[in-house]
């Protein structure tokens, strides 16, 4: 066995176990209600407490860039890249009408 199906079979028991134990405790001891009023509270506290986290996550990330204005940037940085490129070639042009030039003489 890999440690993923190590791991995989002792979640396995462990939720069998705490099935059980959960079911002997509502049927089988005087703990049934405060076990069900413990199991609720953690439900609702579980369930509100991602609810929050995800409002708190909403509330502090800042809003995205409109579409507009990535659209301007990415033309902006596509005219340098232009400009770049255009300028090079524009130098290795030259360099090679010299070379040629220099080869007829």
């Amino acid at each position: 066995m890999n440690k993923d199906q190590i791991i995989g079979v002792g979640l396995l028991i462990a939720a069998i176990i705490v099935i059980v134990v959960y079911v002997w405790l509502v049927f089988f001891t005087p703990y049934d209600i405060f076990v069900l009023k413990i199991t609720g509270a953690v439900a609702i506290a579980a369930i509100f407490g991602i609810i929050g986290w995800i409002g708190y996550t909403l509330a502090t990330t800042p809003p995205p860039k409109p579409i507009e204005e990535i659209e301007k940037e990415l033309e902006e940085e596509l005219k340098k890249l232009e400009k770049e490129v255009g300028g090079k070639e524009g130098e290795k042009t030259a360099t090679s009408t010299k070379s040629s030039e220099g080869e007829r003489k």
